[in-house]
């Protein structure tokens, strides 16, 4: 599904005096390539703090605990996505509320979110699936008039831009009041083992997530709150400074793809094509197809079958697993993310594909649709 083998060899030399660098300084753990990152991330993005951590699931959980929701506290977020969206949530003690999804962009629709607004909600979670934005400019409004927190979940679209009406421009992860973002090694922005980042604009919200980031501390062996051991080391840090500076063009290859697969699948009445989002660029974290006749599962078994891969993201709801399980919700109560989650299929995309290797994919789709 990706050829991290092939993009490490584009880059080889830069990736290998880099993790050299850390290596001959031992400054393993918040060292100067940490404070670099977050440096060059901040200016990349236009946001005013980035607070490095562990893994992009610490980040959404930092993310909340910084915001001083209270256990019971209700927040919103859609059933079609991973699972650590809504984790985070109950982990925390927060209560989750799920709501539908728009099934032609995948994203989370706002009219659901109004109507799942109660006295106890405090947040929303939009998901930026696959690799392009929620409809942001609608959440917000709908957060100001309910005065609720957003926070978004930006792990599959980093670098995208969403365009609001009056044509301001922003990247995704930094319209809500603060984000969180995955580095794991498969992301558009990967490094070569764990990582994440929380991204926002208030300095209040930032130094408390930065506290709870560290043990609940500014000053070392004074803890002011309760906190968590959350750190991106320095190693990952000087390999996403090399891959932050090819983002765009690791971006723009997988549109690119993405258009390749489109026109090649368009005379095809089976398949339903991703849509894009209207005010949103695509950076395909997921080229994601949708299957409007036949038995998905046969596909996909078809295709792996001649050596191709091919995945499904997500086969069961949230709202249907076990862990999530809750008397509000039963089978049938978000229809458009049951129809997906029956339907979808994603082919490989990265930023790596050749036209050879997509022209063999898509005639191993087209032979195991016959």
């Amino acid at each position: 599904m990706v050829d991290l083998g092939a993009q490490y060899d584009l880059i080889k030399n830069e990736i290998d005096e880099a993790v050299h660098s850390v290596v001959r300084s031992t400054a393993y753990i918040n060292g100067p390539e940490v404070k670099s990152f977050q440096s060059e991330i901040e200016s990349y993005l236009d946001v005013k703090h980035a607070i490095p951590c562990a893994n992009g699931t610490d980040a959404l959980q930092i993310a909340m605990m910084g915001l001083g929701l209270k256990p019971g506290d209700e927040v919103i977020t859609a059933t079609f996505t991973y699972v650590a969206t809504a984790e985070v949530i109950a982990l925390l003690g927060y209560t989750p509320v799920l709501v539908d999804v728009n099934e032609d962009t995948f994203q989370i629709d706002p009219e659901a979110i109004r109507a799942a607004i109660t006295p106890k909600t405090k947040a929303i979670v939009p998901v930026h699936l696959f690799g392009q934005s929620a409809p942001m400019e609608d959440i917000m409004k709908i957060a100001e008039e309910h005065d609720l927190f957003v926070v978004e979940d930006n792990a599959q679209a980093i670098g995208a831009d969403y365009t609001f009406s009056d044509g301001t421009v922003k990247k995704t992860g930094t319209i809500g009041h603060v984000s969180g973002t995955s580095f794991f090694p498969s992301k558009n922005l990967g490094c070569y083992g764990d990582g994440g980042c929380i991204f926002t604009n208030d300095d209040d919200l930032a130094h408390n997530l930065r506290q709870i980031a560290n043990h609940g501390q500014s000053v070392r062996y004074y803890h002011d709150q309760v906190g968590v051991n959350s750190r991106l080391d320095s190693i990952q840090a000087a390999i996403l400074r090399i891959k932050l500076r090819h983002l765009d063009r690791y971006n723009t290859s997988r549109r690119e793809a993405g258009d390749y697969y489109d026109a090649a699948f368009a005379d095809m009445p089976q398949l339903k094509t991703p849509s894009r989002a209207p005010q949103s660029s695509h950076v395909f974290h997921q080229y994601t197809l949708q299957l409007l006749e036949g038995n998905r599962n046969e596909l996909v078994e078809k295709i792996m079958a001649h050596d191709v891969p091919a995945m499904i993201y997500y086969p069961v709801p949230l709202h249907m697993q076990k862990a999530y399980k809750d008397d509000r919700y039963s089978e049938g109560a978000f229809p458009k993310t049951e129809k997906l989650c029956a339907g979808v299929f994603s082919l490989p995309m990265h930023s790596e594909l050749t036209r050879e290797q997509q022209d063999l994919i898509i005639n191993t789709v087209k032979i195991s649709l016959k």
